[in-house]
């Protein structure tokens, strides 16, 4: 995706929820439930080797061999804890990782192994224990959800009516596979997505993401002999990002962002192209289909100028309506786990959850690590939470398969 976890203050607000009940009042030390967890934690030591040998095979979204190398360290650490392996799915060049138990899908569970590091990271930056925590290239966002989801299944006695799906292109907007996670997602009762937590807290609503070109074409002359007789794209598109920069409604959360912005070839020529890329952040769809529709309308304003708008990256905002009964679930089986009760987020930015939930499926994101620092230097996820989050996924699809 396009920076999809890297949150601000404006995009991450924690939604304060009942309490559970005290554990003690639920489950004693001796429940089904809480020897779970602790099983999982006498586990915590493959989870961590497992995850040691996912983070030191690299796999940037960019390089599909490095990815193809990760999907086989996927698909062997699968077939050791499940007993079976995925099926390789190939779109493009790309393979991407699906497994089917049962003739139908009641429970999807969805993730991804590709990251934005490129191949190299790692000698600078390798795999690490320091205390409470695991760092390294992608750990976080989120080879640790991998491995805890799979860890979660090998904990289930049933697995039929599951469907898991893998990715290797989520980073930059999963364009093939768009159509695999419908087809993988159509009909189920619930998908639950294990891209990492925000602090610790569940993602019940996302932002929807788009991301727009404007490309501006003139006409090229010289700067000081004759720059009349041009068309100056830059300045058209000066006059084009004010416009866009109304667009933006703080108060309902859409933002409008120009970024990326080029013009030119050299200093004493006039711009004969220029380009600008913008970053739309929405919270609903009206308000995506409201930007959409003003961008597109947009009309050259220097003469002999033309104007054309591309969209080049369109994630759905996850709304919470797609989650609200999945967290609900969440936080009364957290508290039969004795586990603390859980939080929840609204963040700016997607995943294919928010592509899942498109499609009619309620969804419940961020059950994946706990840590910090996504897509940036030094992301870790926390020790004692990998048992205990895989215990929370393993009991959540064992009561949504009933």
């Amino acid at each position: 995706m396009v920076d999809p976890h890297k949150l601000s203050g404006a995009d991450l607000a924690f939604v304060p929820k009942r309490p559970a009940r005290p554990a003690s009042t639920i489950a004693g030390m001796g429940s089904p439930s809480t020897a779970l967890v602790a099983r999982l934690r006498e586990r915590t030591p493959e989870m961590i080797e497992a995850l040691r040998a996912l983070v030191e095979v690299e796999s940037p979204t960019s390089d599909l061999q490095a990815c193809a190398a990760c999907a086989d360290t996927v698909d062997e650490l699968a077939r050791e804890l499940l007993g079976v392996r995925a099926e390789r799915v190939l779109v493009d060049g790309r393979v991407h990782l699906r497994w089917r138990f049962g003739e139908r899908a009641r429970v999807v569970l969805i993730g991804h192994f590709d990251t934005v590091w490129p191949v190299g990271t790692l000698a600078r930056w390798p795999f690490e224990r320091r205390g409470g925590t695991l760092t390294g290239p992608g750990i976080f966002d989120m080879k640790a959800g991998v491995v805890q989801l799979l860890f979660a299944l090998a904990q289930l006695d049933n697995r039929a009516g599951v469907v898991v799906l893998l990715t290797s292109d989520e980073e930059v907007g999963s364009p093939t596979s768009r159509e695999l996670l419908e087809v993988t997602a159509s009909g189920a009762g619930a998908a639950l997505v294990l891209e990492p937590s925000a602090h610790g807290a569940l993602k019940t609503e996302r932002k929807g993401v788009d991301v727009y070109r404007l490309e501006v074409t003139g006409r090229a002359a010289h700067a000081g002999l004759d720059p009349e007789t041009g068309a100056n794209a830059a300045v058209e598109l000066a006059h084009q990002l004010v416009a866009i920069s109304v667009l933006a409604r703080s108060e309902c959360g859409t933002t409008v962002t120009p970024s990326l912005v080029a013009a030119g070839t050299a200093s004493n020529t006039v711009p004969a192209h220029a380009t600008a890329h913008v970053d739309v952040r929405t919270r609903t769809r009206e308000e995506g289909e409201r930007v959409a529709s003003a961008l597109m309308a947009l009309r050259p304003i220097t003469p002999d100028t033309a104007l054309a708008v591309v969209k080049s990256v369109s994630v759905p905002p996850l709304e919470r309506s797609s989650s609200a009964e999945l967290f609900q679930r969440a936080q009364g089986l957290a508290a039969s786990l004795g586990l603390p009760p859980l939080a929840e987020a609204a963040v700016g930015g997607g995943s294919d959850g928010s592509v899942v939930a498109s499609f009619g499926v309620p969804t419940l994101d961020g059950l994946g690590a706990v840590g910090d620092h996504a897509h940036g230097e030094g992301e870790f996820v926390v020790v004692e939470a990998l048992a205990e989050r895989t215990a929370l996924v393993r009991a959540l699809v064992d009561d949504l398969l009933g």
